[in-house]
């Protein structure tokens, strides 16, 4: 179970013209951008990459006007976990429960999801805010993850695991993001 004391976003590579090519994009974009107000409201860690934005360019801008106060990682390796300045930022965080969204879900979340799992982390993958070109990539991806002790989630799933109750006092914030 998700719990608010220990878990992170992360946010990989939501970039340039690759990001429109994404399967269901614009349900793609529409639940990062959940993720994202969720996470601002809970006042939760979030952690931002982009690879080689020189070659393909920058974040969605529907996506990165939500993280203005948060500097993006730029990085080269495909998994974020071959980044120094990842790694230290994720340390930085004290959390063990990662949650990824983002593109594409069989190069970048795959490879990142792996190592973090290799680095005890629980790593939960948000089925509906991460994508690939095609489907059938991100399909195979997830069933890959999952084989090896990856969880998988949705966007609302996630967030009201994280709140657990109605009772807590950002329930009703939340729960406007996702009707």
């Amino acid at each position: 179970m998700l719990n608010i004391q220990d878990c992170c976003l992360i946010i990989i590579d939501v970039q340039g013209k690759l990001a429109q090519l994404m399967h269901n994009k614009e349900s793609l974009f529409r639940n990062i951008q959940i993720l994202i107000k969720a996470f601002k409201i809970l006042e939760l860690p979030i952690i931002w990459t982009q690879q080689v934005p020189d070659a393909l360019g920058q974040t969605t801008s529907s996506i990165a006007e939500l993280l203005t106060d948060i500097k993006p990682l730029n990085k080269a390796s495909f998994s974020c976990c071959g980044h120094q300045d990842f790694v230290n930022a994720l340390k930085e965080s004290s959390r063990n429960q990662v949650i990824l969204c983002g593109i594409e879900t069989h190069i970048c979340i795959y490879q990142t999801a792996l190592d973090l799992r290799r680095q005890h982390y629980n790593v939960q993958i948000v089925t509906d805010a991460v994508s690939s070109r095609t489907l059938q990539n991100k399909e195979v991806a997830m069933q890959k993850m999952q084989s090896v002790g990856i969880e998988l989630t949705t966007t609302e799933m996630a967030l009201f695991e994280i709140l657990k109750t109605a009772d807590h006092p950002k329930f009703k914030q939340i729960a406007k993001l996702v009707k």
